[in-house]
């Protein structure tokens, strides 16, 4: 497994992680001395979370034109 100086590894950080994301693990050190190991991590499933709060609130039949009047006045720098 590769060793990295932490003042080597910071300019190809980016390269660095890539590389171990890609599974080429990596040891970063300080003075020589191994201080933490990169790896790259497992993909995790996501919760779906659709349709939680199903029942919850309802949204008003005229939502999309809610306000609009005020809305234009702003824009047109009435109010």
């Amino acid at each position: 497994m590769r060793t990295v100086n932490i003042r080597e590894a910071k300019a190809p950080l980016s390269r660095l992680v890539d590389q171990a994301a890609r599974g080429e693990s990596f040891v970063i050190a300080k003075a020589g001395k191994p201080l933490v190991k990169v790896t790259w991590l497992e993909p995790t499933e996501v919760e779906q979370r659709i349709g939680f709060m199903a029942g919850e609130f309802t949204v008003p039949d005229d939502f999309d034109d809610m306000e609009s009047a005020e809305i234009e006045r702003c824009f047109e720098g009435l109010d």
